[in-house]
């Protein structure tokens, strides 16, 4: 059953009580989705043991998946302006926890590569109306506030992740990573169905076509990234490269003219939400290179086992989790350009900080370094998610929405992929060079962060 006045509150939010209740739907499903992102790297090895198949074919558990999220997110963005952000939310809670199930169930590679496929589904679909739909659960005064609770799932919930599967993998076998998801996404389905609210549809319809050409410009986007990291040879990459044009350039013909494009051209026109997106890929290629680095440093380097590897990198996770709520609500007070700015400065410093660290670190050493990270990176993203949702108009907050989860997903995909490429040109110094890397795509971030003062002045 529904909220019995759902859909006259989503003008100005729910009430106190249903709004919380809304919240934590959606946050267990997108902490699930988030979670998911980063938990099967972590079990790969045992996964391949398990399923008889080699390490690199294994690694398609972890890249359809990724695929499959950045490859659909725009059009579930725009399918949630038409047919409503709560239907789309509530498919992709039901589809990912479907696929959970299937996952836990695998008996193969295959079985498994298609269980996972159908998982990034379900995970694009609600991250690709996410802060669409917190925009409606909160009123305008509070959106900041909203946006910092989202931002503090989102993080910690990709912070945390190896952590989360080494300590599952050490009592239970890898079919727990996913079969823990079933009882979360159960539980987040009947809640949202009583509490999500129901927001304004557009008069336009859903366009197939430019769905399909999304999907496949996209899906190809990311392919290409993987392949050229791990070095892929011109024969293959050079044909990958000219068919995702191809598909960028049908997909951009197809919706020219259009009211409310799938692929938001019309938002970057708006230089605050073009800077603000930009900021958010710098800044999630920067978390990609460390997280993805790190690992390689502390286990193969320090000779730290995979637990402690997790808990070395929990401080970044611990201060994200703090600070994402305060700087939310700052962001109702200040401008997110400022807030924006500061935090990528502490995050860009602290990534210079890890370069410098001694031959044989303590764990105070490290600790100290990413919790610095973690301030930095907790400061920036509830108010550069507020630029970018403030940015657009309400008719178009599930293109803004699609635009916040692909620009999240295409940072983590080529800092993870820049990472693949630093390790081929040195095995011992493969982590330095990504945190370098780090750094100044965090430096990039910030400029563009703080141009939006500029920019703002002058609107």
């Amino acid at each position: 059953m529904n909220h019995p006045d759902s859909a006259l509150d989503a003008r100005d939010g729910l009430p106190p009580d249903a709004r919380r209740l809304a919240m934590l739907s959606v946050a267990i499903g997108v902490g699930m989705a988030s979670l998911d992102t980063a938990i099967a790297n972590t079990a790969l090895p045992a996964i391949a043991d398990q399923l008889h198949t080699t390490p690199a074919a294994s690694i398609w558990i972890v890249n359809i998946y990724q695929l499959a999220m950045v490859a659909t997110l725009l059009p579930f963005a725009a399918m949630g302006e038409v047919i409503g952000y709560r239907r789309v939310c509530l498919f992709g809670l039901v589809l990912f926890t479907a696929a959970s199930l299937a996952c836990a169930l695998a008996w193969s590679l295959p079985s498994l590569v298609i269980a996972r496929l159908l998982q990034g589904i379900g995970g694009a679909a609600m991250m690709g109306v996410n802060t669409a739909m917190i925009r409606t659960i909160f009123p305008a005064r509070l959106h900041g506030h909203g946006f910092g609770l989202n931002s503090l799932v989102v993080a910690v919930a990709f912070a945390v992740g190896p952590t989360a599967a080494s300590l599952i993998l050490a009592v239970a076998p890898w079919e727990w990573l996913f079969a823990i998801n079933v009882p979360l996404g159960v539980a987040a389905v009947l809640l949202a169905r009583r509490v999500l609210p129901h927001n304004p549809r557009a008069s336009h319809k859903i366009d197939t076509p430019t769905a399909i050409l999304n999907v496949l410009a996209f899906g190809l986007l990311i392919l290409t990234f993987g392949d050229a990291a791990h070095q892929e040879s011109w024969r293959r990459l050079l044909p990958e490269l000219i068919a995702t044009a191809l598909f960028f350039a049908l997909l951009l013909r197809r919706q020219a003219g259009h009211a409310a494009p799938m692929l938001p051209v019309d938002l970057f026109k708006r230089p605050l939400f073009a800077l603000s997106s930009l900021t958010a890929v710098c800044t999630f290629a920067t978390q990609g290179l460390a997280f993805v680095s790190l690992p390689f440093y502390f286990e193969h380097t320090l000779g730290r086992s995979p637990v402690e590897t997790g808990f070395l990198m929990t401080p970044w996770a611990v201060l994200v989790a703090v600070m994402a709520p305060i700087a939310g609500k700052l962001s109702d007070r200040y401008p997110p350009g400022a807030l924006g700015g500061i935090g990528l400065a502490l995050l860009s410093s602290g990534m210079v900080s890890l370069l410098m660290l001694p031959e044989q670190p303590t764990a105070f050493d490290i600790g100290w370094r990413m919790a610095w990270c973690g301030i930095g990176f907790g400061f920036f993203q509830a108010p550069n998610l507020k630029a970018i949702m403030g940015s657009a108009p309400a008719s178009r907050a599930g293109g803004a929405s699609g635009v916040v989860a692909t620009s999240r997903l295409i940072g983590q995909a080529t800092g993870a992929a820049l990472v693949a490429y630093c390790f081929t040109l040195s095995a011992t110094r493969g982590t330095s060079y990504a945190l370098m890397l780090g750094a100044a795509f965090a430096a990039v971030a910030c400029v563009a962060s703080f141009s939006r003062l500029i920019v703002r002045q002058q609107a």
